[in-house]
């Protein structure tokens, strides 16, 4: 593990794409036909494997954590995980919110809106990729904890005392969650455009 941690650096002292952070970010991405494969079963109606599904969503969100300290404190920060991190969050969040729409349980509309925002948030980073990369703001790690809580209180099985209120609290959460996903997605929006007018960063000076 040492060896991922203290990772190669290129010549101008920045980290390798190949470290423990990025790793992480790769096993979330790796853990969305798990959850999905999971959540599918018995068409969503089996409770073990509803918090199989719900265990493997934990396990990718709490690697979401983990490798931004990992990467902030041993210096791993690099222009991949800035651009995988975000697309895995949203390979993770999209599909649970498609699976469970496809099940019944969510409006469509939601998992549109919600969609319809990353794709072109994701289109955008590529867009701009050449100008440099936009990480995550803080307003985009509130977006994905609340679509996080959300699709968690959807996943979980509930006991028959509290069943009654899934619906209502799952609903005001996934709410929630769709509001500031729309108003950090135009805040990414407004960050592309300055960044466009800003223009492709000066080449190195040579000789």
């Amino acid at each position: 593990m040492t060896s991922w941690l203290v990772a190669r650096r290129h010549a101008d002292g920045s980290p390798s794409a190949w470290n423990l952070a990025n790793a992480l970010t790769v096993l979330r991405v790796l853990l969305v036909p798990l959850m999905a494969a999971a959540l599918l079963v018995d068409g969503g109606d089996d409770p073990g494997w509803r918090v199989a599904a719900f265990g493997a969503f934990a396990v990718a969100i709490a690697t979401d954590k983990v490798d931004g300290e990992v990467a902030r404190r041993h210096d791993l920060v690099t222009d991949f995980g800035k651009l995988v991190d975000p697309i895995a969050d949203k390979a993770l969040i999209g599909t649970a919110l498609v699976l469970l729409s496809a099940l019944g349980e969510l409006p469509w509309w939601i998992t549109v809106v919600v969609l319809g925002r990353e794709v072109g948030v994701t289109v955008l980073r590529l867009v701009v990729i050449r100008r440099g990369v936009i990480p995550a703001s803080r307003g985009g790690k509130a977006k994905t904890v609340l679509q996080s809580l959300a699709v968690a209180v959807y996943l979980l099985p509930t006991p028959d005392a509290v069943a009654g209120w899934k619906p209502e609290v799952a609903l005001v959460v996934v709410l929630l969650a769709v509001v500031v996903t729309v108003v950090t997605g135009l805040d990414y929006l407004a960050s592309a455009v300055r960044q466009h007018r800003l223009g492709p960063p000066a080449p190195p000076a040579t000789g």
